[in-house]
């Protein structure tokens, strides 16, 4: 990645204020010199500033169940039933099961059995 102009900018409050947004969505800012069409410009008082190049679809399960551990405190595997119930509903809200194959690889990070998953997003949709 090329950097983004340096934090002595006027950009530079943008620069910090979403710098955990594009780490919690795995995406990353770019120089605007280098920006690709599939970036998006960031602009700031009219001028683009910097590129955010989001994060492949390639690895987005796996991003996905991290920031969930993350924000459970442990393992997915390791977790009680309730919590586990709850990873799911928090994997659901934020769009896993679209994923091809999600079903399958939740419940291997889980260690329970797909119909496990299955049976907690339908009590989930109920």
């Amino acid at each position: 990645m090329t950097p983004p102009p340096p934090h002595g900018t006027p950009a530079a409050p943008l620069f910090t204020a979403i710098e955990p947004v594009l780490e919690a969505v795995g995406a990353q800012l770019v120089h605007p010199d280098r920006r690709t069409p599939s970036d998006i410009p960031l602009v700031w008082e009219g001028r683009v500033v910097a590129g955010v190049r989001t994060a492949p679809l390639h690895g987005a399960l796996d991003r996905l169940i991290e920031s969930v551990e993350t924000d459970l405190g442990g393992r997915l595997r390791d977790l009680r039933r309730e919590d586990k119930q709850r990873a799911v509903r928090m994997l659901d809200e934020r769009g896993a099961f679209v994923l091809r194959r999600a079903v399958e690889d939740v419940a291997d990070a889980l260690q329970v059995s797909r119909i496990t998953v299955y049976n907690y997003l339908n009590a989930i949709h109920r």
